[in-house]
């Protein structure tokens, strides 16, 4: 291989990894802002919510997370809009602004004993900023990636979307682990939970000076310069139906089972396996840094083996161990087991997340790319990711957990559908540039 010293394309080569390192620390801290709510859920929903059980709380804490998602496809609208007629950078800071926020709003918001309803309806107003925002950031920062990657290295470069997405929950649940072993937990359920928050709004500031600074991509340079039609609702459902209904269908299972394993795993070994608190966020940060490792790697082999591959594993294997995975799930009580049957299940979902950023972005051209990827994915998102948690839940409240694990292997199936239809899009990519 022609080292960067030797090559005539390394400033070409400097100018992109520099553009793809400063757009995937920007997604980092949005989503690391996004899933700090998750994460501190077990010790915050009793201040922002009316005295109760365990579950009613966390129940509680849910819907808002679910309501968070219903802003994702507006902000996907409306920031896929923007991102495609004022440019990728310009919807990647405009979105962490709005992150911002978001986080410091709940970190400042007084508890339900002090201000009684007023503290969950602030709550949701957060999560409404912070949903507008991730709504756009999905689909700005991979496009961005995307974009920024060379046609050769697309499938690796582009996973970082979701190496960042992992590292932005994997550095809440550090900090969540953190405070644990640092603070007593008298103190952390009282006011020790609001420090994530406040760091997220700061991380955030410094994330939008990073931000402004990044180079623009060459594909919306050309698009621009070349007067494409403007991108908007219309334009997208009109002219690229097909596009925007696969985007949606091969998603709504690969993010019902991401969040299965990854958001909502962390309740799960609480409140139905029987672990501590402090075990099982030791157990979902040990598999989300592994989860996170393995998403370049099968990025890469994408790039030699076609998309369609990854996919179609992940659906066909995600049909047949989801159910025994959870089940077996339910009456593990070593820490170290219950990590590999979790750890099992994020290799599968591996063949979904690596490469679902560069497979949306491939399939449309320039001028909408950014709107076609945001939009349908986040309407996806809203209904089947969103709800994972407030699913389960309600089955769990019901006396019928495991319905929840036929819910996602069915939705796992229909995605295994689309992929097994649908053309491999490494080898018919809509991205133009080398």
């Amino acid at each position: 291989m022609t080292s960067i010293a030797n090559d005539p394309n390394a400033p070409d080569r400097r100018h992109r990894l520099k553009s793809i390192i400063g757009g995937s620390t920007g997604n980092l801290v949005e989503w690391y802002d996004w899933y700090v709510y998750s994460a501190f859920t077990l010790y915050f929903a009793p201040h922002f919510f009316p005295k109760g059980d365990r579950t009613a709380q966390l129940l509680s804490a849910a819907a808002i997370f679910a309501v968070g998602f219903l802003m994702r496809p507006i902000g996907a609208w409306i920031m896929g809009i923007y991102a495609d007629r004022r440019g990728r950078k310009a919807g990647l800071t405009l979105s962490v602004t709005l992150m911002c926020a978001g986080s410091l709003l709940i970190a400042v918001t007084p508890g339900y004993e002090t201000i009684g309803v007023l503290a969950p309806t602030i709550l949701v107003i957060a999560r409404l900023m912070q949903g507008l925002s991730v709504g756009g950031e999905y689909g700005a920062s991979a496009t961005y990636l995307s974009e920024m990657a060379g046609r050769d290295r697309r499938g690796f470069f582009s996973s970082f979307q979701y190496v960042t997405l992992i590292s932005g929950q994997l550095l809440a649940i550090c900090v969540l682990l953190i405070l644990q072993s640092t603070m007593a937990e008298a103190d952390l359920d009282a006011w020790g939970w609001r420090i994530p928050f406040a760091i997220g709004g700061v991380l955030a500031i410094v994330v939008f000076y990073i931000r402004r600074g990044l180079a623009e991509t060459e594909s919306y340079a050309k698009a621009k310069a070349e007067g494409a039609p403007k991108s908007g609702f219309v334009e997208l459902f009109t002219r690229h139906p097909r596009e925007a209904a696969v985007v949606m269908l091969l998603t709504a299972g690969g993010t019902l089972a991401f969040y299965a394993y990854s958001i909502y795993m962390q309740k799960f070994l609480v409140n139905t396996s029987g672990f501590s608190r402090e075990t099982a966020s030791q157990i979902n940060a040990a598999t989300l840094f592994l989860f996170m490792l393995i998403q370049p790697v099968a990025g890469g082999l994408s790039d030699r083996i076609g998309r369609k591959p990854l996919m179609v594993g992940f659906g066909v294997a995600g049909v047949l161990l989801t159910y025994p995975i959870f089940t077996a799930l339910e009456t593990t009580r070593d820490p170290i087991i219950a990590g590999l049957l979790v750890m099992g299940a994020l290799v599968i979902v591996t063949g979904y997340t690596s490469i679902n950023a560069v497979v949306k972005a491939e399939l449309f051209p320039a001028h909408i790319r950014a709107l076609g990827v945001a939009l349908p994915y986040a309407l996806a998102n809203t209904i089947f990711g969103g709800t994972a948690e407030y699913v389960a839940l309600t089955f769990k409240d019901l006396g019928w957990e495991r319905g929840f694990y036929w819910y996602v292997t069915g939705m796992i199936a229909i995605s295994l559908i689309v992929y097994l239809r649908m053309r491999d899009t490494a080898k018919h990519s809509r991205i133009l540039e080398d």
